[in-house]
C-alpha cells in the first residue's frame, strides 16, 4: 500500500536530489531538501482538504488530479507561476524573466517581494472564503463545540461568509496595504473565483447525482427495450465528466492557493528557480500521495475531526497570508500553526474513537443503542 502510493514520490525525489547535486552540487542538495520539506510541512492541511474533494470524483477524473495535475502543480505553479509574476511586475517576457532569476537574483527576489501582497490578497481570500463557508454551515459532528456551535448558527444568515470577507479585505487594504487599490482588485478576484469555481463544481456535482438516480430506476428498462447504445458517453458519463472536470478545476485553484505561500517562502532559503521548482516539486509529490492516501485509507472517516483541523488550519494560513500584505509572516509560524491544528485534530479524533468504543464494549451509550436496535 506505501509502495503503491508512495512510489512516484519516492521516484521523484531521488531524481530531483540527483538532478540538484549534479546542479549545484552539495549545496544544491542541502537547499533542495529543505524545500521539500517546508513544502510538505506548508501543505499537509492542503492535503486532507483535497482528500475530501477527491472522494467526490470519479476513478478518471482521479487519475486526472494525480497526472495532469502534478504537472500543473510542478512545472506550472513552482516554475512558471514566479516567472510570470515577474514578468508581470517588470514588463519582461517569461524568457527574459528566466534570465534574470539566473543572473541576477537580487532583482528576482526583490521583483517577487514586490508582487507579493497582491499574491496574498488573492490566495488568503480565496482560502478566507473556503474557511467561512466551513465553519459557517452546520454539522453533525463538532471538533469545538464551545466556538463551532454558535458560528454555526450565526451562519444560517445568507451570504455571511462573503460579508465578512470583504470585511476582513477592507480592512487589510486599508490599515496594511502601501497600495490599497491593487490589493482590494487581487481580493476581489480571489473570492470572485472561488464563488465561481466551488458553485459550479457544487453544480454539476448536484447534476450528476441527479442524472445517476434517474439511470438506476430507468436502468432495468432500458437494458431490456433497446441494445447497449455505443455513439457517444451516456447522460450519466457526460453530467460525471463535468462534474469531475469542475472539481478537478477546483482542487488547482485550491493548490494554486496553498503554493502562493510556499513560493514565496522558498525564496527566503533560495532565489534560484531551478532549486525552488526541485524542491517544491518534490514537497508537492508528497502531498499529492498523501491525498491519495488518506483517500484510499478512508482516514477522514475513521478520524472525523482531521477535516475540522484542516479548515482552522485554512483559516490560519489565510490570516497569515492577509497579515503578510504589511508584514512579513515567518514561515514557521505559518506551518507550525498548520500543522499544530491538524495534529490536535488527529488526537481529538483518537480519542473520540476510543470513547466511543469503550462506550460499546461496556453498554454504555453507544452499546446501549446497539442493543436496542438489534432488539427492535
Amino acid at each position: 500500500m506505501i509502495l503503491r502510493t508512495f512510489g512516484w514520490s519516492f521516484a521523484v525525489t531521488i531524481v530531483g536530489l540527483i538532478a540538484a547535486f549534479l546542479y549545484d552540487g552539495g549545496l544544491g542538495l542541502a537547499l533542495v531538501a529543505v524545500l521539500a520539506v517546508l513544502e510538505i510541512s506548508l501543505s499537509f492541511d492542503n492535503a486532507v482538504v483535497n482528500a475530501k474533494v477527491l472522494e467526490r470524483m470519479d476513478p478518471f477524473w482521479q487519475k486526472i488530479f494525480l497526472t495532469v495535475g502534478i504537472a500543473i502543480a510542478v512545472f506550472g505553479m513552482r516554475l512558471v507561476f514566479p516567472l510570470v509574476i515577474v514578468g508581470i511586475t517588470a514588463s519582461l517576457n517569461p524568457i527574459e524573466a528566466f534570465d534574470l532569476a539566473l543572473n541576477d537574483s537580487h532583482r528576482y527576489h526583490e521583483l517577487m517581494r514586490d508582487a507579493y501582497p497582491m499574491i496574498a490578497a488573492f490566495g488568503g481570500m480565496f482560502l478566507m472564503m473556503l474557511f467561512l463557508e466551513f465553519v459557517f454551515e452546520e454539522r453533525a459532528d463538532k471538533w469545538l463545540p464551545w466556538l463551532e456551535a454558535p458560528l454555526a448558527r450565526i451562519g444560517k444568515l445568507d451570504q455571511l461568509a462573503v460579508v465578512v470577507a470583504g470585511g476582513a479585505l477592507v480592512a487589510v487594504a486599508h490599515y496594511f496595504a502601501d497600495n490599497p487599490g491593487e490589493v482590494m482588485i487581487a481580493g476581489v478576484l480571489g473570492m470572485l473565483t472561488y464563488i465561481l469555481v466551488n458553485g459550479l463544481g457544487e453544480l454539476f456535482s448536484e447534476a450528476g447525482e441527479d442524472d445517476e438516480e434517474d439511470g438506476e430506476a430507468a436502468q432495468a428498462g432500458e437494458q431490456a427495450a433497446e441494445p447497449a447504445r455505443r455513439g457517444g458517453p451516456s447522460e450519466l458519463a457526460l453530467a460525471t465528466g463535468k462534474a469531475g472536470f469542475f472539481l478537478f478545476l477546483y482542487l488547482e485553484v485550491l493548490d494554486a492557493s496553498f503554493s502562493f505561500d510556499g513560493v514565496i517562502g522558498a525564496f527566503a532559503i533560495s532565489t534560484d528557480p531551478i532549486v525552488i521548482a526541485l524542491g517544491l516539486g518534490i514537497g508537492a509529490m508528497y502531498i499529492r500521495s498523501l491525498t491519495v492516501f488518506l483517500v484510499r485509507k478512508g482516514t477522514l472517516h475513521e478520524y472525523v475531526y482531521l477535516e475540522h483541523g484542516a479548515h482552522w488550519a485554512i483559516g490560519a494560513l489565510a490570516v497569515c497570508m492577509l497579515v503578510g500584505v504589511g508584514h512579513h509572516v515567518p514561515e514557521w509560524i505559518t506551518g507550525g500553526l498548520g500543522a499544530g491544528l491538524i495534529i490536535a485534530a488527529f488526537l481529538s479524533s483518537v480519542l473520540r474513537n476510543r470513547r466511543e468504543g469503550a462506550d460499546a464494549a461496556s453498554g454504555g451509550p453507544s452499546g446501549d443503542k446497539e442493543l436496542h436496535s438489534t432488539k427492535v
